[in-house]
Order: C-alpha cells, then structure tokens, then sequence
C-alpha cells in the first residue's frame, strides 16, 4: 500500500470516528430530554479499484421502530380524550356533591322537605313557615346554580375546541417546514436527525389533540392522516376550522371541525373522523355528556316541582288567599278544556266559612252553584271561564288571558280555594284543574316546566303562517347530515304539524317519528337504522297567540325547552313575602256541606302533610339523560340521578387510568428501542476513542516513514 493509502485509510478512520463520536456526546447530552430518539453514526468500508480505501460515513441514522411509534401515539390519543373526560367529570361531580353532603342538590332537597314537615306540626307557627319557603328556595337556587355551571363546562369545552384546532393547525404548518428541512438535509446527505427528533416530538402532541397516523417518505418527509385516512400533511398542509359558538346556551346550535384538503378540494367535516384525543373528548362533553346531566337535573328539579304544586293545588292556606292566578299554559281561549272528572272551587271568609261552592262535572260537561241545578260549561277554555265566571257571580270572578287562568273572590275578606273530587278527580294530562292551570302553584316558572298538555290531535295549532320549526339531523360522531325547516300552516291541526314532521322527504320522517300520547305529550321514537342519531332542535319562531309560548316550549322540543328548566323555577314570591300563604290546610267539604260551614281552619295540617308525600309518593319520570322513562319517588329519583353522576366520574376515572398504564407501556417499550442507554453509549464511546486513536498512530506511522524516505533522498 502506498503512502497516500496509508493516509487516506487513516484521515477517513479520523473522520469516521468523530462522526461516532459526536452522535454518542449528542445521545449522552439529550438522555433526558423527551421525545429524543438515539442517533448513530453509520460506516461503510470504502473501495477504490478494487483497493480498500478506509472508512466512510454514509450518514447519521435515528433508532426508531415505526410499528412501536403507531401503537405509541395511538395510546396517547386514547389517554388524552379518557383523561379529560375524567377530569371534567370529577368537577362536574363536585359540584354536585354526594346525597349526604351537606349543601348540595340532594341535601338541599331533603332539607326542604324536612322543612315541610316541620311547619306542619304546628300549622300556625309562621317561623316555621317560612323556613319551610326559604329551604325550598335553596333547594331551587342551587339547582339553578348547577345548571349554570354545566352551561359554563359547555362553554368552556367549546372554547377548548376552538384552541386546540388552532394548535393542531401550528403542528401540521411546523410539521410542513419540518418536511421541506428533512427532505433538502436528505438530498444533500446532511444530519437529519435533529428535524426528525422535532418531527417526532410534534407529532406525540398532535396525537394528545387527536387520534393521527404517519407515513414516512423515502425522502424524509412525514405524510400525516387521521386514525381512518383523511388526509392532513402531504406535499402541503391542511388547515382545519371552526367557528366557536360563543355561549353555553342550551340553544345554541354549535358548528362543526372542517378541514380544507391539503391538495386542493372541498372542505369536509372532520368531526366523525376524530376518534379519540382531547378534541373527541370535548366534542362528547360538550354535545352527551353535560347536556345529559343537564337534563337529568332539569327532570328532578321539574319532578320537584311538579310534585309539591300538585299537593299545594289541592290544599289552601289559612284562610285562602283571594285571588289565585295560574301559570302560562299556552293555551287560547278557543282550545277545548279537554278536562274529565270533577273538582270543586270555594269561596270563603277570612274565617274559613263556605261563602259559595262550585261543583264542577267535566264528565257531564256542568257545573253546579251551592248544590242548585246544573248548567252547561261548554268544551272550550273560553266557554269553562265563563261559566266559572257567571257561577261566581256576585262573591268572585274568572278570566282567562294571555294563557293565564286566574280566579278571584270580590271582596277582600274572602278567598278561593279548590279541592279534587276523591272518587273521580278531574284531569287533564296526567295534572287535575287546578294544578294543570297552576292556580295555587307553590313553585312558579315562567316557562313551562312539564309537556303533558292535554292537547288533541284535531285541535288547530294556532301558529301563525309562514313561521317554522328548524332542525338539524347529526350522527353519532357528529356529522351534520341535514337540515330541515317545518313551516306551520294557518288553519291546520297539530295532527297536521306531526305528519310535516313525520315526512321522510322535507321533515325528519327519516330518522325519527313523532305522535301525540294520551296525555297531549309529544314523544319521538328514533327509526330502525338512525337509533344512534341525533335530531336537534336548530331554531323556532313560533308563537302561539296570546301565550307568546313557542311549538318547542308547549311541547319540550330540544334541549333549550328541556335541559332550561332547572334556571326558572322558584317559590312563589308571594308565598316568601308572607308565608301565611303556604297551603297547608285544606278544604273540609262534601255533599252535605252547605254555605256559612266552616270549611278550613287554622291547626288543619292535611294539605302539609300531603306537601311531605310529595318526596315519597311514586310519579311518572320523563327520559333525561342516561335515566329511562321511570315511575319512583323524587327521593328514589334523586338517589338515581345521584348515582348516574357519581358513575359517569368513576367509569371516567377507571378508563383513564387504564389509558394511562397503556400510554406509559408503550412509551416504556418505545423508549427501550429510541432511548438512550449510558452504558452502551460509554462503550461506543470508548471504541470510537480507541478508533480514533488508531488512525491517529498510523498518521503518525506515515509521517515517520516519510521522513525517512526524504532524508535517504
């Protein structure tokens, strides 16, 4: 070998060994540092001729195991989306607190209720009275509270939706740069090492937001994909979008992820196809999770409600007060009572002395006056006030307007009150007169807080033309499938309205069927194929002559009419001003009895007593949430809703933790093949010293043999 072999083998070994060196020093100096993956130096044997030349280095290569890297991310995306939903869910639970934790929902309920029967005791006592009122406000006011708060984590979601598509678009862009980095490196045979460790790294973090999959180029580039292939990164990034609804209004119809296709295209939604990650998770708790709550709270609450008014309308205070006004109930004075059965109303002094009585019969379609002879009440609304009205004449007074019953006794000293008939109460809905129209309602909302309304089929809806009722179909992921406008026609049946609705072409016939029950209640049953779809309620400009009450409201159509509930109800303001007016008496009154009996006395405790039934006795539950249809106590109820809270957080908590094992493995077993090892890095580095060495002593060698040759010269 000549001389200038000798120096060539020995300069590439210098070369090659530097190379080693410098990966070993760069893996020992980044041991810690996250995402790194270990570098190497690779050598090949050169040859010139057919004469060995030394040593080259053909590049710096990262230790990577692609198959480990996929299961690696995919486990990240899973425990990102089941530990937020864990942590979100754990502050939703807090905030509901547990059935004996001292001031929450349930504690307040049973406190309100303990509340009652104590002023029961001694209906006299107004102290007792009015801590009775006052416990049931905060029974009220912390589900309003609730309710707020689960408005809030649904704001807070969407917001959170809003940043993380804004960084997930900062990734695919770096991630574009990167790719442009990596591929002119690789042309020119340059140390790629660093881009790829910074791809890597970027690409850990896209996989927290959503679930994502890598393909890598020959060239060094990094083609990135959802979980299911739509496309993110190729030759030119995607770019995402979404419009943040701005409020947690139940309302609020909340947009979509889209994505613009990197290599040109139409913008396609994107939410279907994120499977997992934070996004997933957020997107879930903002659109199940939390509006599920919402309307299992909302269904106790008005259970609540409904429960204590239906006591209180058939009890009175002593002595009665002298106007009762009733509730909205969308109704016009020219819809049919539709009531059977039969109830009675009585005017009384301050003394509690039967000044008039007023039988009425729905079944036979009369009322009486003071046991005289019958006289018609007509079918409508209109024709039963008026007869209400005449049968008053003299001692009291009725009207109706604006949906509104209202009766009331002439003279300040008298006051109304009304009693169901035991053997054949009168209903309409499920609810008998005096509690269907709210009379003597101890809990008061300005919306309607149950859906039951008695209407018929054949009755006229009474929209006024041209308004509509907007929906929008979704899937299950959450995919915008259609939208749809049913527009009311004057004159028409709400029959009418629920086949517009039913039509599988211009309505959601499609997905859903809708019917009237028995009990006037609009129910909807998802069609065989569509059960996991969702039909929201997008808009309604409805409005019912003098109610104001829109279709949605009457009937509890979308989460707004439903899940809103919970914000509107409180006790009468006129019963926690003077809470004499807490009905706990009620009307002692039969057949025989005549005008100047006293019917309501100060010590009766009956209508209290039947206040505290309110908690025990079993009641229909609409569905809400994860709660089927349901016929329980509001004690058995709240026990029930207690529980769906408390399980969503533990099976939330449960999913997490397993994620996060599975994260930690396969970051574990990817980190065995990428990590750096010191000990193998000090033997590596001790064999490129000992290399470099080497080729240092035979520089040397050479230099000495040169000198010789020159000084024979």
């Amino acid at each position: 070998m000549s001389l200038n072999g000798i120096l060539g083998n020995a300069l590439s070994g210098l070369s090659a060994s530097q190379a080693g060196l410098r990966a070993t020093s760069n893996n020992v100096a980044n041991v810690n540092t996250p995402g790194y993956a270990r570098t190497e130096a690779l050598l090949q044997a050169r040859n010139v001729g057919g004469v060995a030349m030394g040593v080259e280095v053909v590049g710096i290569h990262r230790i990577v195991d692609r198959h480990l890297q996929t299961a690696s991310l995919r486990a990240i995306s899973d425990a990102g989306a089941a530990e937020l939903s864990a942590k979100m869910l754990d502050r939703v639970q807090a905030q509901f607190g547990k059935l004996d934790d001292a001031g929450s929902l349930f504690s307040r309920m049973n406190a309100a209720f303990s509340g009652l029967s104590q002023a029961s005791v001694d209906p006299t006592l107004a102290v007792a009275r009015l801590s009775a009122a006052s416990d049931l406000q905060s029974f009220f006011d912390e589900a309003k509270r609730l309710s707020g708060e689960i408005r809030n984590y649904r704001l807070e979601s969407d917001s959170k939706i809003n940043a993380n598509v804004t960084r997930v678009n900062e990734i695919i862009n770096e991630l574009y740069e990167l790719n442009s980095s990596v591929q002119s490196l690789a042309t020119t045979g340059g140390d790629t090492s660093g881009a790829e460790n910074r791809q890597s790294e970027l690409l850990d973090e896209l996989s927290q937001y959503m679930d994502v999959r890598s393909d890598y180029q020959p060239d060094g580039r990094v083609v990135v994909r959802t979980g299911d292939g739509v496309l993110l990164l190729d030759n030119y990034p995607a770019k995402l979008s979404y419009d943040a609804g701005g409020t947690g209004a139940y309302g609020i119809d909340y947009g979509n992820i889209f994505v613009q296709p990197p290599n040109g295209g139409t913008a396609q939604q994107l939410d279907s196809h994120i499977t997992s990650g934070e996004l997933r998770a957020l997107i879930d708790m903002r659109d199940k999770e939390l509006p599920a709550m919402a309307e299992e709270l909302a269904e106790l609450t008005s259970g609540a409600a409904d429960a204590l008014n239906a006591a209180h309308n058939n009890a009175t205070a002593y002595p009665p007060p002298q106007t009762l006004s009733g509730r909205n109930t969308g109704l016009e004075g020219t819809d049919l009572h539709n009531f059977t059965g039969a109830t009675t109303l009585a005017v009384t002094d301050n003394t509690g002395t039967l000044v008039r009585r007023v039988d009425i019969d729905f079944d036979a379609g009369t009322l009486s006056v003071d046991g005289g002879p019958a006289a018609a009440i007509g079918a409508t609304v209109a024709s039963l006030t008026t007869a209400i009205d005449t049968a008053l004449g003299g001692v009291g007074s009725a009207s109706f307007a604006n949906g509104q019953l209202t009766i009331a006794a002439d003279a300040a000293a008298n006051g109304i009150a009304t009693l169901q008939d035991d053997a054949n109460p009168s209903d309409r809905g499920g609810r008998g007169f005096a509690h269907f129209f709210g009379l003597n309602d101890v809990v008061r909302s300005n919306e309607p807080g149950f859906f039951e309304t008695g209407m018929t089929g054949a009755e006229l809806h009474g929209f006024a033309g041209g308004s509509t009722i907007s929906f929008e179909v979704k899937t299950a992921a959450g995919d915008r499938v259609t939208t749809v406008d049913i527009p009311m026609v004057a004159g028409q049946s709400f029959n009418d309205v629920i086949t517009a609705l039913n039509n599988t072409t211009t309505g959601v016939g499609r997905y859903v069927t809708f019917s009237l029950d028995a009990n006037g209640e609009l129910t909807s049953t998802p069609n065989a194929g569509y059960e996991a779809f969702d039909v929201n309620l997008t808009g309604d400009n409805t409005s019912r002559p003098g109610s104001g009450l829109a279709f949605s409201e009457i009937f509890g159509v979308g989460l707004e009419a439903r899940a809103g509930r919970s914000e509107s109800f409180e006790v009468d303001p006129a019963i926690r001003s003077n809470a004499s007016r807490l009905a706990l008496a009620q009307l002692d009154i039969d057949g025989a009895t005549v005008v100047g009996d006293v019917v309501v006395t100060a010590g009766d405790n009956r209508g209290g007593i039947a206040l505290q039934g309110a908690l025990t006795n079993p009641r229909g539950f609409d569905a809400a949430g994860s709660l089927n249809r349901t016929t329980v106590s509001l004690q058995d109820y709240a026990s029930r809703m207690a529980g769906a809270v408390g399980s969503r957080a533990s099976r939330a908590e449960s999913v997490a933790g397993s994620a996060a094992v599975l994260r930690e493995t396969a970051a574990q077993k990817r980190t065995d093949v990428e990590g750096v090892n010191l000990d193998e890095e000090l033997a590596a580095m001790t064999r490129f010293q000992t290399s470099y060495n080497a080729s240092a002593r035979m520089l040397q060698a050479a230099k000495e043999m040169t000198d010789i040759l020159l000084n024979i010269v």
